[in-house]
Formats: C-alpha cells, structure tokens, sequence
C-alpha cells in the first residue's frame, strides 16, 4: 500500500462510522463498539510494524540526526500553522509562523535546525481541525481511525485538508514523497517509545483514557486553552444550588440567615461564588492525578550524569505525548 493512500484512512473511517451501530455508552461516542474494535486494530499493527521499526530507527540513529529529522518536519509543518492562523484571523500568529519558517529554512539549512525558537518565535499549534471548531463546527461523533488513531467527525475532515495541502504528500516524486512520509511516521512513533508508558501506567482502560484525553486536548486547543465551563445535564444551576442549600437548612421554620443549632452556618452563594461541576475540569483533575502517580520519579543530579537520555521533565511529558498521538504533531514538534 502506498503512504500516499493513508488519507483515504480517514475517509473510510467516517464510512464505517455513519454505517456503525450506536450504544447507549458514552454519548460522545455513539460508535464506541465500532471504535473498539478499529483501537485493536491499530495496536496490533503497531506491536507488529510500527513499534519494532521505531525502536530500530532510535537505535541506529544518534539523538543529534534524530532532532534533525523532526526540526525538518516541523518546519514544514510552520506553513500549514501559518494558513490555519490567517484563517482564523490570528495575523500576528501567522506573520511569527512565517518568520519561523523563513529563520529556519534559510539559517536553520533548510529546517534541520531550530534557530528561530532562539529569536524568540514561538511555536504554534493550529491545525484544519481547529479552524473548523474556531468557525462553530462542532465536534461529532468520536472517531477511532484506521492506523491514524482517535479523531472525531470535524477533526477527520480537517485531516483531510491537512494531507491535500501537505508539502509532503504532494511531491510529484513517488519515491521521494514515499520516503519522507514514512520517515515522518517512523521518527514521530520513535519519540513515543520513552514517553508511552506513562500512558500505559496511567489508564486501566487505554482506550478510554485515549477518548477522553483526546476530547479534552482538542476542546482546549480549539479554545486557545480557555474552553467555556460545561455543565452537567443533571446538574442544577448554580443559583438553584445555592437555594436548596439554604432552603434545607430552614426546612423546619428557622428564620433566613439563622444557621441550625449543631450545624454550621452555610453562606448564601451568588451564581458567581456557587460551585459549578465541569464535566471537563473532572477530566483534567483526574488525568493529572493519574499521571502524578505513574509518572517516574524526576531524575537525581548522579542519574542525570549517568544517563543523560532520561532527563527529560516529566512535568512536560504527557502534553507533548498527547499533542503526538492526537497529530498535535503535525502541528507542534516534540524535540527529544
């Protein structure tokens, strides 16, 4: 099969999907037996291929020619970021993508090195999908897709865009274009195999933590990490939980603002100052917690100097490896 086929992945992936049957699980993932069985799918293809060959292409190659090969792609990527920030209006992200991508082909030879990070350009991340969900295209169905792993309806399109636009898979040259995608896909599986089992520690059920991991990373990156608060459908609203706490406490006829004797005194809430459960907040809080206790110990300074591979901050290591596994790679470079 052709690398350059791997789009029509994600096509077929929608096909399965809208012809799938629905469960009562999950309303955000309405195909989640469907989607199950794609996740195994896609992990025994990548035990059997992807993994053996990364861990190859990690042990042949130093960490030095390494960083090179994904400052070049990233690179190339910087074009794509800088549409996809001109489209949602972002001028000042775009012209800084630009300047990145101009500082690094010309100073960094051609994108091997990254010399703009140095200048003080930043490295965005904006994808198809993001301008899609900046515009009010909402979410759909929650996708799992064949080898290109966990989307959703708006996403899936926007992976679409992401590929016809692609430097890479437009290159005239079959072989070359061939090369290069499988390359990339080798080099971004390559940067996973440290930061993995922190994935694999941290969920009893992979494919769940994936789901609602990716859900949650896309809604933040969507709302420039300032996603609007969620509530529940069960949940009352704030000034109604501020009303049924007082009221409770005078159910028997004590006046208002009189507290119970042997209860404390519970102070009326503005809708501002009452409590708002956020279906997403829960998500976060329980996602750190989960990776708090799997996460390694953070290197000694005599471990550093025997093993300097390892030193990475694990503080940092679950963002990147989300931002890789939900193609946040395509748009934001993970350097070893």
């Amino acid at each position: 099969m052709k690398i350059s086929l791997l789009p029509k992945f994600a096509l077929l992936g929608i096909v399965f999907a809208l012809t799938g049957c629905a469960t009562n699980g999950d309303p955000r993932d309405p195909l989640e037996p469907l989607n199950r069985g794609v996740y195994k799918f896609n992990d025994t293809i990548d035990e059997a291929v992807l993994k053996p060959v990364a861990k190859g292409y990690k042990a042949v190659l130093p960490n030095p020619v390494r960083t090179s090969v994904g400052n070049f792609f990233s690179n190339i990527d910087d074009a794509l970021i800088a549409v996809n920030n001109l489209l949602q209006f972002k001028f000042s992200q775009a012209a800084s993508d630009v300047a990145r991508l101009i500082a690094n082909t010309t100073f960094g030879i051609g994108g091997l090195f990254d010399v703009a990070t140095s200048f003080g350009l930043e490295k965005h991340n904006e994808d198809f999908g993001q301008t899609l969900g900046y515009w009010g295209v909402g979410d759909g169905p929650f996708l799992m897709l064949p080898i290109l792993g966990p989307s959703n309806l708006r996403d899936t399109v926007g992976l679409a865009a992401y590929y016809q636009l692609d430097p890479v898979w437009n290159l005239s040259h079959i072989p070359t274009r061939n090369t290069l995608g499988a390359l990339r896909v080798i080099d971004r599986r390559a940067r996973l195999l440290d930061a993995e089992k922190v994935l694999d520690e941290a969920a009893l059920d992979p494919y769940t933590f994936l789901r609602d991991a990716y859900i949650q990373q896309r809604r933040n990156l969507i709302y420039d990490g300032n996603p609007p608060r969620e509530q529940l459908e069960d949940e009352p609203a704030p000034a109604k939980q501020a009303e049924a706490a007082e009221g409770s406490l005078h159910s028997s006829g004590a006046p208002t603002g009189v507290p119970l004797a042997g209860t404390e005194e519970v102070k009326s809430q503005t809708v501002s100052e009452a409590p708002v459960v956020e279906s997403g907040e829960k998500l976060a809080i329980e996602t750190e917690k989960r990776l708090e206790a799997a996460a390694p110990a953070a290197p000694t300074v005599e471990n550093q100097a025997e093993n300097p591979a390892k030193t990475e901050t694990q503080a940092d290591e679950m963002p990147m490896l989300l931002a890789w596994l939900f193609r946040g790679g395509d748009a934001a470079g993970w350097q070893e």
